[in-house]
């Protein structure tokens, strides 16, 4: 009987941290060569899919733009044209350029003084930007600036939901608590020595799982990287297996915690 105690929301976490993990290996999520590229990346996924965001990522890349100096440089018509696969593209061209202008403003055009800034006032102060909303804050904070914050998105409630540990409905920040207090002593136990790096013992899905990366192998604190697992772990779960409309348990690492498993 492995069903969900529910007494234990944050032991479930834990569990379903070991068995992905121990499936899938690490996932070098995110797929990024820069900080910026993150930004970006952050920014034009929202309510589109990945593949979408790598095309307009891909335009921006071949216009030689995809840089704080490209975006503080393109005329915003022209931001539009090639970030339109993204969807959305005249809000997320506003968005960007609004980003860009925030940093130049509080941070002299400055990643590293943005990101030395300590992890809730930045964490504000992205948060008051238009268009940043708490997935869109963290998703910046802890891919491109390593700041210890759990990002959760649909997927990360779906799983949630389906598994009986909080509803989907659940606040967003209750959801990254239950996270983070859930996997510090992951964290805690790496910082003493770290995890072994394994190959996945399954063939096929590994996940969620990228090629290395620049940004997906940066040095960052264990905080930072068993965070930045788990949210890999989870959009490969979401992607495989837990889908919105059918679901597919069969194969999937969390199947045994299913409720009434």
């Amino acid at each position: 009987m492995h069903h969900s105690s529910k007494t234990d929301p944050a032991g479930d976490i834990r569990n379903y941290y070991a068995a992905l993990y121990r499936a899938w290996g690490p996932q070098h999520w995110w797929p990024a060569e820069t900080q910026f590229e993150v930004i970006a990346g952050a920014y034009l996924t929202q309510n589109t899919s990945w593949m979408n965001v790598q095309r307009a990522l891909a335009n921006l890349r071949r216009a030689n733009l995809l840089s704080l100096e490209g975006i503080r440089a393109v005329k915003v018509s022209r931001l539009q044209r090639l970030i339109r696969p993204s969807g959305y593209f005249r809000q997320k061209a506003r968005r960007l350029k609004t980003f860009v202008s925030f940093l130049d403003r509080q941070y002299d055009g400055s990643l590293d003084k943005l990101f030395a800034q300590p992890t809730e006032k930045l964490r504000e102060e992205l948060l008051s930007l238009n268009g940043v909303g708490p997935e869109t804050a963290d998703s910046i904070l802890l891919y491109a600036g390593n700041h210890p914050v759990f990002v959760v998105d649909a997927y990360t409630r779906r799983i949630l939901d389906r598994h009986e540990i909080v509803s989907e409905k659940t606040d967003y920040e209750e959801i990254r608590q239950l996270f983070q207090v859930a996997l510090e002593p992951i964290a805690d136990k790496q910082e003493r020595g770290p995890a072994e790096v394994r190959e996945p013992l399954e063939s096929g899905i590994h996940g969620a799982a990228h090629p290395p990366s620049a940004m997906s192998t940066a040095h960052r604190t264990a905080w930072a990287q068993v965070y930045n697992e788990m949210h890999g772990l989870i959009v490969g779960v979401g992607k495989n297996y837990c889908r919105k409309a059918k679901p597919s348990c069969e194969g999937c690492p969390l199947q045994k915690f299913l409720p009434g498993k």
